[in-house]
């Protein structure tokens, strides 16, 4: 963690929500807290059945590089004064998280903003990838 506002990490395993939490939480002059939670949604597809996982890979130094500049740019844009963004790597089951992303600003509108920013721009430009893995052994990648 380059800045002490920022809190970002890519883990294998369960997301440390209650760190996260007391983490978004320390600074008693930002009022609005937003966090977002990504989980795997159970599905069906016809063809291949249930949706057994999703497995996630990174290259992990870039992707670790671009969370921190999408953290710096919250802060930024949207005076955010804490970012959290961590993201789970390898085996994810349905119902379980994969991705967090908490902000902490004076107000409850920017912090909004700054976590649906944040959500949108990681799943299109953060070398993250999903392996979609289906009952039969079927899988496809994606972002």
């Amino acid at each position: 963690m380059n800045n002490p506002g920022t809190f970002v990490e890519l883990c294998h395993g369960r997301i440390p929500t209650e760190t996260i939490s007391t983490f978004l939480r320390g600074d008693v002059f930002l009022g609005g807290l937003v966090t977002f939670d990504g989980v795997t949604r159970a599905e069906d597809a016809p063809a291949h059945g249930d949706l057994v996982r999703l497995e996630y890979e990174a290259y992990e130094g870039m992707a670790l590089k671009e969370l921190e500049k999408l953290a710096a740019t919250a802060r930024d844009r949207w005076s955010a004064g804490r970012v959290a963004i961590i993201h789970r790597l390898g085996p994810v089951l349905p119902g379980e998280t994969s991705v967090t992303i908490g902000v902490a600003c004076g107000h409850r509108a920017e912090a909004f903003e700054a976590c649906h920013w944040i959500i949108d721009t990681l799943k299109k430009d953060v070398p993250i990838w999903k392996r979609t893995v289906y009952a039969d052994g079927y899988f496809e990648w994606g972002k």
